[in-house]
């Protein structure tokens, strides 16, 4: 090798140590997984949802006492906020999911994050339909839909299809129970809070887990 090759070689070592120095000191940040998630899967037949979710309700003494799970609760059919506390009692529900009927619309999802108080659950729609208005940019299809559903849920529309609650499994099994309850989805206990997806079953799902028509007019579009 040549005395004027020498330096090349040399350059070439000095940066190939210096991306692995670098490489070893600010390693690639891993993103995070998860694979929880609530509710019925898209195709899903609605019973088998049905078995699916009691299913992981277990039975009576399949884990410690005292021991919480975070928990899907789908309703037969929409309700209001004061009616879905008198529905879980002492449940503690930490996120409110909305949604306004409107025949063969499909209307947006909303879900509210709220603290465990009554009050936090009863001013939930005034939020919804906050962020609802706050999507409204035009008099386009969507923009006319988000309006009306805010319009909708500030006058106090029986508009709760869900909620994400936390209780025990014997809370949950309770609350399974409860008429106006369709199904109750449980977690396992070690699943953390803002990791897992959720998507309620709907009331107007009956056979089949799939979007319903959407050609119906909305009130307001000309």
């Amino acid at each position: 090798m040549s005395s004027r090759t020498w330096p090349t070689v040399l350059a070439a070592l000095v940066l190939a140590g210096t991306i692995v120095g670098l490489g070893v000191a600010n390693p690639v940040p891993v993103g995070r997984i998860s694979t929880d998630r609530l509710g019925p899967d898209s195709g899903e037949q609605v019973s088998a949802y049905l078995d699916r979710a009691r299913a992981t309700l277990g039975s009576e003494g399949d884990s410690e006492p005292g021991t919480q799970h975070w928990a899907l609760v789908s309703l037969d059919a929409p309700v209001t906020p004061s009616q879905l506390l008198d529905v879980v009692g002492d449940v503690r529900v930490s996120q409110v999911l909305f949604r306004v009927p409107l025949d063969r619309v499909q209307t947006p999802m909303v879900a509210i994050p709220v603290a465990a108080n009554r009050t936090a659950v009863e001013r939930a729609p005034s939020v919804a339909a906050a962020r609802l208005q706050s999507s409204v940019v035009g008099h386009d299809r969507p923009s006319l839909l988000a309006a009306h559903s805010a319009t909708e849920l500030s006058a106090g529309c029986a508009c709760v299809v869900g909620a994400t609650v936390r209780g025990s499994l014997d809370q949950l099994r309770a609350l399974d129970t409860v008429p106006g309850v369709r199904a109750v989805e449980a977690l396992p206990a070690d699943a953390v809070a803002g990791s897992f997806a959720v998507s309620p079953l709907l009331p107007s799902q009956t056979s089949i887990v799939v979007p319903g028509p959407d050609d119906g007019p909305i009130p307001g579009l000309a």
